[in-house]
């Protein structure tokens, strides 16, 4: 076999192509978590507080305006990497080979006919 061959063989095998798929929608939800927590939860969290401190310049800091935008796109950005992969794996398991299942063999006639007379003798 040549390597392209071993290679297909390689990638194509369902454990890689599963830690894969694992790590792109880990990388790609990653950034949910991070824009949740960094655009929506600290703003919500910290504005208070630093009201409540009295901080000075309180609309120069960053953390007063929560960024619904920035997190909105990053879920979007999650469910499109996911229907893209959605539409890879589709397409790698139409190329796998499939397994071709042999019909069940025939059995002769002969045999069926000692089965019925074992059959007739049991009753």
């Amino acid at each position: 076999m040549g390597i392209w061959a071993d290679f297909k063989e390689f990638a194509l095998k369902k454990n890689v192509v599963e830690l894969a798929v694992a790590v792109v929608i880990g990388a790609a939800f990653g950034s949910i978590v991070s824009s949740l927590v960094d655009d929506v939860i600290t703003p919500l969290l910290l504005t208070p507080a630093l009201k409540a401190a009295n901080a000075e310049n309180l609309e120069n800091l960053k953390w007063g305006a929560v960024s619904y935008g920035k997190f909105l796109s990053a879920v979007i950005k999650f469910f499109i990497i996911a229907f893209i992969l959605f539409l890879i794996i589709k397409a790698m398991t139409k190329m796998q080979k499939k397994e071709i299942v042999p019909p069940p063999a025939v059995t002769p006639e002969d045999v069926l006919l000692l089965r019925e007379i074992r059959d007739s003798l049991k009753k």
